[in-house]
């Protein structure tokens, strides 16, 4: 799968905002077969950062979403502000 498949689209929420703030960690909706190894690759290249962890879990709606916790060497709000999620 190639990572514009897998990363559908990102989230902002007012937790998600939190989280990029205080734990350095972006939230998106992925595909639902996507496993951690191939969210962290699709991360990786489509935003040009490091990825230390990937946490999934299925939504109410029955999305699958991922939190991402970036390296400390990058920035999550940096990432969000290219994406204009805030």
């Amino acid at each position: 799968m190639e990572p514009e498949e897998i990363i559908k689209n990102a989230i902002s929420t007012e937790k998600v905002v939190r989280l990029m703030e205080k734990e350095n960690k972006l939230a998106f909706i992925v595909d639902k077969k996507a496993n951690k190894n191939e969210i962290k690759n699709a991360v990786e290249k489509l935003f040009n950062v490091k990825v230390d962890n990937v946490r999934t879990m299925l939504t109410i709606k029955g999305e699958k979403k991922a939190i991402v916790k970036l390296n400390k060497e990058f920035k999550a709000i940096d990432v969000a502000t290219k994406l204009k999620l805030i």
